[in-house]
């Protein structure tokens, strides 16, 4: 699966998941870092990512356009690159599923609220 991360998150998940997600990239090192979210929408979609961000215009925009590409848009609060990088492990089943299930948008939370 191939995670793409949004600029709000940091850069260091491709390192720190490297042997989780192989093929995962951050927009920075894609140079669009400081690119509008319909530019990594366009780029996920012709490339096969999945978009992993925590801002809500992904989510929403999930809502009304569907997949391509898909969206894992992850409901963390503040929590820190360690509490996300856990996250994404303990989730990698459920992530793994969504690809090839017909769902645009996967939702994971850190505590209780987890969907």
């Amino acid at each position: 699966m191939k995670l793409l991360f949004d600029a709000n998150l940091s850069h260091k998940l491709v390192g720190i998941l490297a042997h989780d997600f192989p093929d995962c990239a951050h927009v920075r090192g894609i140079g669009l870092l400081a690119a509008e979210d319909s530019r990594i929408w366009d780029h996920a979609r012709t490339h096969g990512h999945v978009v992993v961000s925590k801002d809500t215009d992904f989510r929403d925009r999930s809502y009304l356009e569907g997949a391509p590409p898909k969206i894992i848009w992850l409901d963390v609060g503040n929590a820190g690159t360690v509490a996300i990088a856990d996250l994404l492990r303990r989730e990698r089943p459920r992530i793994e599923r969504f690809e090839n299930q017909e769902e645009s948008l996967l939702i994971l939370s850190i505590g209780l609220t987890a969907i």
